[in-house]
């Protein structure tokens, strides 16, 4: 996930919670914001 800015892993983040996605996949998403020291 690197790759990924932050703006955008922060945009991905919110819209999976938005709608619902698996929760693992929602996990795996904050396990890298937080990784980046991005804390919403």
């Amino acid at each position: 996930m690197n790759s990924l800015s932050n703006e955008l892993l922060v945009e991905a983040y919110l819209k999976a919670v938005e709608l619902g996605l698996d929760s693992a996949f929602i996990s795996l998403l904050w396990c890298e914001l937080s990784s980046r020291k991005i804390y919403l």
